[in-house]
């Protein structure tokens, strides 16, 4: 990588973290999709600063050729349109080189979607007998009954939630903030939670007050991580649903699916989710429809 390539990708995150207000999450991503563009061209002898169409077309190819799928191609590809487009318009570059870069189509495939009997059976899995049981039935019921992306759900400190009102305040992605319903089930298992399992897993005194305020803790008292919530309901599924491949996202899918198939509206739906467009929502408009179409072929006699 050339020696100012650093320095413009250190000032384009804070770009993104300050300006744009992305998350940290989002903005490393960039910073890692960018810095991989970097190296690839320093092996050439050149800089962020001297690429040109041709050179970003065969750091794509080689991707495609070291096995990416074409959706990390395609988040690369976009990573490095949006990296350029800030370097423009600081003068940088005096013109934009991935201006006309074609970003590789993305498979078209529908979100994975438990059925209701499914995703009750996953939420109740964990047994409330200890601190981990209480904590891991409180945050299945909270994925599935209110929807939220697994880092939501692991950045809730304990002042988001109103148990009593039954509501959770959730900073989405692009730091905003909405509040979203939770369901009897995952208010109950919260309170329980609060009540018998929270202080088994508080940090010891000395810790930095961000990690006292949190709502779930892993086993070494830290504010749960998506990598841990992720493994968490992989093991339960092993368990409960055969090994079929779920995820937090899988519950978060049902949950939109879920509601759509019993006539909420989509708009409503597009509310919870924290969806800045309503095509991202429609999304479940086609499960739904996949779904009622296998039942009708399934169940009619003439189908």
């Amino acid at each position: 990588m050339a020696p100012g390539d650093l320095g413009a990708i250190d000032a384009f995150v804070d770009h993104l973290l300050l300006e744009r207000r992305l998350s940290t999450h989002t903005a490393q991503a960039y910073r890692t999709d960018v810095a991989s563009l970097g190296v690839f061209l320093g092996r050439a002898g050149r800089s962020l600063f001297e690429a040109d169409y041709r050179v970003l077309r065969r750091w794509l190819a080689h991707l495609g050729t070291r096995g990416y799928a074409r959706t990390s191609v395609a988040r690369k590809a976009a990573a490095i349109g949006t990296f350029y487009v800030w370097a423009t318009r600081r003068g940088m570059v005096e013109a934009n080189p991935a201006a006309l870069l074609s970003r590789p189509a993305r498979a078209s495939r529908l979100p994975g979607v438990l059925k209701v009997a499914e995703a009750e059976q996953l939420a109740t899995a964990p047994t409330p007998a200890n601190a981990v049981g209480l904590r891991d039935r409180a945050m299945l019921e909270l994925l599935y009954g209110s929807g939220l992306r697994v880092a939501e759900a692991c950045g809730l400190d304990l002042d988001d939630l109103d148990i009593e009102g039954q509501r959770v305040r959730v900073m989405g992605k692009g730091r905003k903030e909405r509040v979203v319903p939770m369901g009897d089930f995952a208010a109950q298992a919260l309170a329980q939670y609060l009540e018998a399992g929270r202080g088994a897993f508080l940090p010891r005194a000395e810790s930095r007050p961000s990690e006292e305020d949190a709502l779930f803790f892993n086993r070494r008292k830290k504010r749960m991580t998506p990598r841990d919530t992720r493994a968490m309901v992989e093991r339960y599924a092993r368990v409960t649903l055969s090994g079929r491949g779920v995820s937090p996202h899988t519950l978060r899918h049902s949950f939109a699916t879920h509601l759509l198939e019993a006539g909420a509206d989509i708009r409503a739906v597009q509310e919870l989710l924290g969806h800045a467009s309503l095509a991202t929502t429609q999304r479940y408009t086609h499960v739904s429809r996949t779904r009622l179409f296998d039942a009708y072929r399934s169940s009619h006699p003439r189908a």
